[in-house]
């Protein structure tokens, strides 16, 4: 069917199961993050900045190593994070501005495993309200409607002040398990370091001088991907 307009006459029994899983969509080993998560995003995953299917530099948090394998799920299919990326939170969900761009509609795909008639929560109050669990959707999906618009005067920022420097890592897991990661970019720590007064001062008017911190910064968790790796490689539980 696609995604429709949601609303509570057609939907008004439909529950959203909250744990994830393969079945969900979860099963990816990288995912776009935005702006507007990198505060918590950055705390569990590393960050990178990855060309997308046209070639634009977007933010992406990687879950994993090898492809579609997503280190942070369970094999009860729960996260063994304390944040979820808002993509992968917000389905079935979407987000579009109405036809005078001020107001924006919610979207959803009713067909989509994550809801149900029977199981989870409700998505509305037995009166029609919004129940909790809408209303948290919809803070997720202010944050991805937002960061989206942030992606490209980020990336745009990020290269005027020179902040932006190829990524290329071997990652070993074990005596025989090495890990590739290119085609990335980071931030330059010694180039943001070296930043002057008004340099600095640009960035922070644009709001982007704390993000480039935050995506340095995440780059301290791309050992614990390899520490989770090698966890599952030896039979253990990763930390």
């Amino acid at each position: 069917m696609g995604k429709v307009l949601l609303n509570n006459v057609d939907h008004h029994d439909l529950r959203l199961i909250a744990r994830g899983g393969h079945a969900y969509g979860d099963g990816v080993n990288q995912v776009l993050v935005y702006p507007t998560e990198f505060e918590v995003a950055a705390r569990e995953f590393p960050i990178l900045l990855r060309p997308d299917a046209e070639g634009r530099l977007r933010p992406v948090a990687v879950l994993g190593l090898e492809r579609d394998d997503n280190l942070f799920l369970g094999p009860d299919g729960h996260w063994q994070s304390d944040y979820v990326p808002a993509v992968l939170q917000s389905r079935p969900f979407g987000i579009a501005a109405a036809g005078d761009g001020r107001e924006i509609q919610i979207l959803v795909d009713p067909d989509h495993p994550r809801l149900s008639r029977t199981a989870g929560e409700p998505l509305f109050l037995e009166h029609g309200g919004q129940a909790p669990a809408l209303e948290a959707m919809l803070g997720t999906l202010r944050a991805v409607y937002v960061g989206n618009t942030l992606l490209d005067p980020l990336v745009e920022a990020l290269a005027i002040a020179g902040l932006l420097r190829p990524f290329d890592i071997q990652l070993r897991a074990g005596p025989d398990r090495a890990y590739a990661i290119s085609d990335a970019q980071t931030i330059d720590r010694e180039r943001l370091a070296m930043l002057g007064g008004a340099e600095l001062e640009a960035l922070h008017r644009q709001g982007f001088l704390q993000s480039a911190f935050m995506l340095a910064a995440s780059l301290g968790n791309m050992q614990r991907l390899v520490d989770r790796m090698a966890a599952r490689l030896a039979g253990g539980v990763a930390a």
